[in-house]
Formats: C-alpha cells, structure tokens, sequence
C-alpha cells in the first residue's frame, strides 16, 4: 500500500549561505522560539487565573540531591535558573567556539560590521537605560537590557522566507553571538552575591583541567562533561552565578577534529587486531570515525535540541508569569523602571546597531555583500531588541519583589515592540533603502544561493 499523500508542502526555510551547522543551529532556534512562546502565553495565562497561587507554589517547591551526608537543595525555580539554564549557556559557549575557530567570527571584514553593530547594541541601550533610571534604585539594573534572544528573532525571520536576505540572517546571528559574549561577560562580573575565594580556586583548578584535557588532545565527551559538573558545582558555591560554568565548558571544548596522525594511529590499530576480537575492532573503528568530529559539535548535537525544546521554553514558563492586574499595569505604566527598559530595548538597538553598523560599512571597515539594503538593517536592529531569555535571567538576578515584576512587564512590553516593529519595518522599507554595499545587486560568485532546506521548525 503506498504511502498517504501530505496535506501540502513542508514548512521551508531558507537559510544563510554558510555551513551546515549553522543552518541546522537556526533551524533549532526558529522552532525553539514557537515552545518559548507558547510557554510565556501558559505562564501569563497561569500567573493571573484563579490557580495563581499553585504557579508560585510549584517553582517554590524544594527538590534536593544527596549523597550521603553531602547534598544540594534548591527550589525548582532556582533548578532551572541555576542548573538547567548552564546546559543553554553551554550551548551559546559551544556556537561562539564554533563561529570563532571555523566560523564567520574568523573574517575580519565579514566579522567587523556586527561585531560594531553588537557593540552599539550593548552600549546605547545600557545608556538609555540609565538616562530614565540613573540616581535610583533601578539603575542597577543596566544589564537587563543588553542582551537579544536569539531563538525569537530567528523565529521572526523566518516568517520572511526568501524575502529575508541569506546575509541580513548571518549578519543577525554573529550579531547576537557577539552580543551574547558581553550579556555574559556583564553578568558574570556585575551580577554575583559576593565571592567565596576557596571555591573560587576550586574553580579555577577544573578550568586548568579542561585547558589540559584539550592540550593532551584528549577527544572522548566524558572527561570534559565530568570535569564541567564539578565546574558547576564550585562556580555555584563561589558565589558566582553557576551558569558561568557552562559558558566556559562551551568555549573550552576542541572545536576542531583530531590530527589526521592520531585517527590513523587509531585505525591501524584496529586492521591490526586478531581475528578473534572482532569486536574490539569494530569498536576502535567506530571510535576513529567518532573522533574526525570535534568534541564541540558533538556535544553541541546532544545539548541544542534540549536546549532549545526543553530548557529555554521551560525558563520562560518559569519566569514569565507576571501579574497583569489593573493596578500593576497602571504602575508600570508610569515606571521609570518599566519604561526604560522598554524604550531601551526598542530605541537603543534601533539607535546603536543602526549606527555603529552604518559606521563600520562608510569606514570601509567591512560590509554587508549580497542584497542587504538599509532597511533590512534598520529592520534587523528593532528585532534585535527582543531581549527575552536573558533579559529576564539578569532581571531575576538584579531586582527582587516590585522591581523584579516591573522589570520583566518592561521587558514583555518592549521585546513586544520590537517583535511587532520590527517585522513591519522589514516589510515596508525592506526594499525601498540603498544597498548597504555599492557591489551589492547579486551576491558574491563565493557565496552562491543555497537550496531551500526542509526545517523541523
């Protein structure tokens, strides 16, 4: 019997003319934000029904893990924060380790307009920020809005389909990856509750010990994952925020394969075995084509899906369930707290990418090739202030109780904005600007238009 025809054509995708791990990274990422979503929605919906207060007594509720006389209790809120959100930053490690030892952060000129770009997207939305919120209280609180969400603003292009350009999609995504270096750099060094120096050594000691891991060449997973869970163990206890720990396995990881010497040292090896351990040969053999790929991308493949899937859509249904009654809108609608993060995150990126981006390509500094034009860029810059996961993350580390509540209603309200904006300005003035490069009516002979690839998106 032959199969059943499909009701219609497959959801496609196109994606940027790069490799096919970064295509199958924003594949991920634009059905990531479809679960991020939905899960905001049940938060918000959960948060102001009549079964409230069972939202908060679940992320209150204490789960601990115990050996022995020695343990480890947490409430689920600080689980997912804490440990599950190091597995996400685990993967924004692992993609900046790529992007940077075989990726586009190698090219200068390919590299120097979004890395400009991310800089102004750093700087002039902190400034904004400060400028409502400076003298108070809240102007500890800079960090919120320097971070943008990858997952949604991949979400958002690819509703754009080819009328998104290959380049304005690689010019985002290394925007954001350069972007995530300083949210994490920000929050690692702004963002702690004090420092413990005995587990801090600790720390330090495990970071060696990948650093030594990776000098000796050694390619299986197990010794780096196990050496990253101590790592997180002695970061928590250090007082710095434990998410740190996956950043640093993420960058530390080999991201290229084995010396062709050693995987022939391997496979000799096994065509050498007596015929009696057959099986121990198929296992060396097994392992030598295992070992061609870098450690990075295969923990990549393992952690990206649930990153993606289970982590992020689960942090935002633990963290966005903000009460929306009458009286906490009207106070966030006169918050200088709300409102700065609101207009920082729309205006700012806007303001600073925009700018600093211009800069880079009239300085000659680098270039957008392709058919990138000013109103894409214009466009992609509003996108970008969807500063949704790590937003909320630096909120929660920031702010407590009113504060914390203001902050994530601007944060909503804002990535809002900027999600609604930006998609209508990348409609109407997409086409209608200059190109951003002089050159730019076709794309570059070396950069020839992919097919379309069929997304699980």
């Amino acid at each position: 019997m032959s199969d059943r025809p499909t009701p219609g054509p497959p959801l496609r995708l196109r994606f940027p003319s790069v490799a096919p791990g970064v295509r199958d990274f924003l594949a991920t990422e634009a059905g990531s934000a479809v679960f991020l979503l939905a899960a905001t929605v049940i938060a918000l919906v959960w948060a102001n029904s009549p079964w409230s207060d069972a939202y908060e007594q679940l992320w209150s509720t204490t789960a601990g893990v115990h050996v022995g006389n020695v343990g480890l209790d947490l409430d689920l809120h600080h689980w997912v924060n804490d440990a599950a959100m190091a597995i996400f930053f685990c993967v924004v490690g692992l993609e900046i380790n790529r992007e940077v030892t075989s990726g586009e952060l190698r090219d200068r000129r390919t590299v120097a307009v979004p890395a400009l770009g991310a800089l102004g997207g750093l700087m002039v939305p902190a400034l904004i920020f400060l400028a409502f919120n400076g003298g108070t209280d809240a102007a500890q609180g800079w960090g919120v809005v320097m971070s943008t969400d990858t997952a949604f603003l991949v979400g958002v292009l690819a509703l754009f389909g080819p009328a998104c350009p290959d380049r304005l999609r690689l010019f985002l995504l290394t925007l954001a990856i350069v972007d995530d270096i300083g949210a994490i750099t920000v929050m690692a060094v702004f963002y702690n509750d004090g420092v413990d120096l005995t587990a801090l050594a600790i720390a330090g000691i495990l970071v060696v010990a990948l650093l030594v891991l990776r000098w000796m060449r050694v390619w299986q997973l197990t010794p780096y994952v196990a050496v990253g869970v101590l790592l997180w163990l002695a970061v928590n206890a250090s007082g710095v925020h434990a998410t740190l720990a996956g950043v640093l396995v993420g960058l530390l990881l080999p991201a290229r394969p084995m010396q062709r010497e050693h995987i022939e040292e391997i496979t000799h090896y096994a065509d050498h075995l007596v015929e009696d351990t057959t099986a121990d040969k198929e296992h060396l053999t097994e392992l030598a084509a295992r070992a061609t790929v870098p450690a990075a991308e295969r923990l990549q493949r393992v952690l990206h899906p649930w990153s993606a899937f289970v982590v992020v859509p689960v942090f935002g249904l633990a963290n966005a369930g903000v009460l929306l009654d009458g009286e906490t809108l009207r106070a966030a609608a006169t918050s200088r707290l709300s409102i700065g993060i609101a207009v920082a995150l729309v205006v700012g990126n806007a303001i600073g990418i925009t700018g600093a981006a211009t800069l880079a390509i009239r300085t000659g500094l680098g270039e957008l090739p392709g058919r990138v034009r000013y109103g894409h860029l214009l466009g992609g810059a509003v996108l970008a202030g969807i500063g949704f996961t790590i937003s909320l993350f630096i909120a929660e580390l920031a702010f407590e109780g009113e504060m914390r509540e203001l902050a994530k209603i601007g944060i909503l309200a804002g990535s809002l904005v900027a999600a609604v904006l930006g998609t209508l300005l990348l409609r109407v003035l997409g086409e209608r600007l200059p190109l951003c490069s002089p050159d730019g009516d076709e794309p570059p002979p070396s950069l020839p238009a992919l097919p379309w690839v069929t997304a699980s998106a």
